[in-house]
Parts: C-alpha cells; structure tokens; sequence
C-alpha cells in the first residue's frame, strides 16, 4: 500500500498565490504610474499659471489682456500635459480676478483642473481638483 503525499492537495497552491500576488503587484504598479502623472500634471498647472502671470505683467506697450493671458496657459497646459486625450484645459478653468494696468499692481492668475485618473479610477479614486494660483507684481 503506497502512502500518498501530504503535498497532494497543495497542487495548485502556488499558482492561487502567485494569481493573487501579481494582481496585488499590478495595482501597485499602476498606482505609482498613475500617482506621479499626478504630481507631474499638478506641477504643470502651477507652472500654466506663473507663466500667464508673467505674460500678463511684463512691460509693454499695450499690456496682454485677459484672453491674450488665457491663451497663454492654454498653450502651456496643451504642450505640456500629459492627459491621455481625456482631460483638456479650457479657459473655463483659467480665473484671472479684477486686475488694474498700472506699475505696481499685482496680477492674479487661478487655473483649476479636474485631473481623472486612468486605472485607479475604476477603483473608485477620482477625480482630484487640481488648483494652482499665481500673484505677481506689474513691472
């Protein structure tokens, strides 16, 4: 009579653990992929905005008005995102607060965007309200 192995029922063990190990590894993959696109994007906002604040204050002729400033983070967020086709900046999101013409005044810039993960939204994280906010002083 042969004995049987004590291991018998653990066949397929290994493989249980190496399924639920992977899946684990996975997300934990994607949520530093998707965490620094987030701080990357947040960055780029704050940036978006201190460049429409410099534009708009720098000495000219004829000063950049509120549009001219709006197009300016528009065209910084659109080279510099990285959104994936869903997320788009709009001038919606581009506040820019009761502003004089004068040396010495201050110049205020606000962008507001709604950052949507990819991945770990299907887990149910996201979207985040990203704000950036930018005063400088007219030259």
């Amino acid at each position: 009579m042969q004995k049987k192995s004590i291991f018998f029922n653990q066949k397929g063990a290994t493989a249980v653990e190496f399924a639920i190990v992977l899946s684990l590894l996975i997300t934990l993959m994607f949520g530093i992929i998707e965490f620094s696109l987030f701080i990357f994007n947040r960055q780029v906002i704050t940036n978006a905005a201190r460049e429409g604040a410099r534009a708009g204050i720098i000495a000219r002729q004829q000063r950049l008005s509120n549009d001219e400033i709006k197009t300016v983070v528009l065209n910084y967020g659109a080279q510099h995102l990285i959104t994936f086709g869903n997320d788009v900046l709009t001038a919606d999101d581009i506040v820019i607060p009761a502003r004089c013409l004068i040396f010495q005044c201050d110049l205020e810039v606000q962008v507001d965007y709604e950052y949507a993960f990819l991945f770990l939204s299907n887990i149910g994280i996201g979207p985040l309200n990203l704000r950036a906010t930018s005063l400088m002083r007219m030259e």
